[in-house]
């Protein structure tokens, strides 16, 4: 025959004393009874030490009892009533007990409830999600859990995350490249984001704002913001956009026409062929794949020229869509960067990528409200995110791309001072 051993740290608190002895028919009823009464042992801890001994008397002493209260805290399964001696000043003011004030702080179920809805469990479903499937600890009214409660912790959070990341500082970030994109989030409702790519192939998240990239005030506003937080505009770096001619306006209004802008090639493709009779598909992307792996960028350049040529008969719209933008279809190859990084940075994958997580994350949304809505959805999707992020595949070779980048930069400046001294 077993028997049961209580230890003495439970059988200082009657109520742990209690559980321990139900543990046999319910672990989790043990757990939160065992932490209920612990957390109220905390209480009389705290209110001991803020009033002293009952009944002494002393200097340290910053207010007496005054009573009990009944509050309510929040867990991962709802929320849970506990009761604390409350503590009233010599001022006539309540002090707060520390433990009272740090245990609001946390936001156990609020951080709980967003972490479920971020990987798809719908709010209908938060009270099942929480719960252990033979727990025996009912729903009740109040406890947090319900559909409405569990979304206005998520908006609350969401908000506060999106907030805090939009004002996040830059400076520090030694980003080589960026990648700006557009998301369709509803008919009307688009959103504009900006990725980073740091010396050591790490990506980061930069910025979100509502609107579309064909729209230049948006991405003028998308730009400033990285600007204003600390992303140095004298430095150069390489952009990776995907077509939008707004895009590349701002980016070279306001980091220098010399600006090196890729155009994803994986777009311009997909533009190029859906335009296309079928029976012409197969040449024209093994054609265009043959001039974007040539390390040559004029006969790249030849390549894709002699290609619009012979389109120009069939479709002539096609040949001038290969015609436009050619220049920032080769800024890689121009740049000279090994093939490896070539194809890492010759399209928008990675920020792709990350927008796939987004719609992961938001597919349970039934209703877009408003811009407001769409924002914190696609904010906490895009930090959702970087717990999946790995290293740019091609990383060990970013060493050649800041060489290359600074010598591009060089070159410019030196043509500059040229053109100066012969119109002086």
């Amino acid at each position: 025959m077993t028997s049961t051993t209580t230890t003495r740290s439970f059988a200082l608190v009657p109520s742990l004393e209690r559980a321990w002895l139900d543990v046999d028919r319910s672990f989790e009823r043990f757990c939160l009874t065992a932490g209920i009464g612990a957390i109220e042992q905390m209480f009389r801890d705290d209110a001991q030490q803020l009033t002293g001994v009952p009944y002494s008397r002393g200097e340290h002493r910053v207010g007496q009892r005054w009573g009990r209260t009944k509050g309510k805290i929040g867990f991962h399964g709802g929320k849970v009533a506990v009761h604390r001696p409350r503590v009233r000043g010599y001022d006539g003011r309540e002090v707060e007990l520390p433990t009272w004030t740090a245990a609001q702080a946390e936001n156990w179920l609020g951080r709980w409830a967003m972490n479920l809805m971020l990987i798809n469990v719908s709010t209908r479903k938060l009270r099942r999600a929480v719960r252990l499937p033979e727990g025996d600890l009912p729903a009740v009214a109040g406890d947090g859990t319900s559909k409405s409660a569990a979304s206005r912790r998520f908006v609350a959070l969401s908000a506060a995350r999106l907030a805090e990341w939009m004002a996040s500082d830059l400076s520090k970030l030694d980003l080589l490249v960026i990648q700006i994109d557009g998301l369709h989030i509803d008919n009307d409702l688009v959103v504009v984001a900006a990725l980073g790519i740091d010396a050591d192939g790490r990506k980061h998240p930069l910025a979100l704002v509502e609107g579309a990239t064909e729209n230049a005030a948006v991405v003028q506003v998308l730009i400033d913001n990285l600007i204003e937080r600390g992303l140095d505009p004298r430095s150069c770096r390489l952009f990776i956009v995907d077509g939008a001619k707004a895009l590349s306006k701002v980016i070279r209004r306001t980091f220098g026409t010399h600006t090196p802008i890729q155009r994803c090639q994986i777009h311009k493709a997909r533009n190029v062929t859906e335009r296309l009779p079928k029976s012409l598909h197969a040449s024209v992307r093994r054609a265009l794949r043959q001039a974007w792996e040539l390390d040559d960028a004029d006969k790249a350049e030849r390549l894709l020229r002699n290609l619009a040529r012979r389109l120009d008969q069939e479709a002539p719209g096609v040949a001038a869509s290969i015609l436009e933008g050619l220049d920032e279809m080769l800024t890689v190859v121009r740049l000279k960067l090994p093939m490896p990084l070539r194809r890492s940075l010759a399209c928008t994958n990675a920020i792709e990528n990350m927008m796939g997580t987004v719609r992961r994350v938001s597919r349970n949304v039934k209703r877009w409200r408003n811009a407001a809505m769409a924002l914190r959805w696609t904010a906490a999707g895009m930090l959702e995110a970087i717990k999946g992020f790995r290293r740019l595949k091609a990383h060990k070779y970013l060493p050649l791309l800041r060489a290359a980048l600074a010598a591009h930069q060089s070159k410019y400046v030196t043509q500059r001072v040229e053109r100066n001294a012969h119109a002086a």
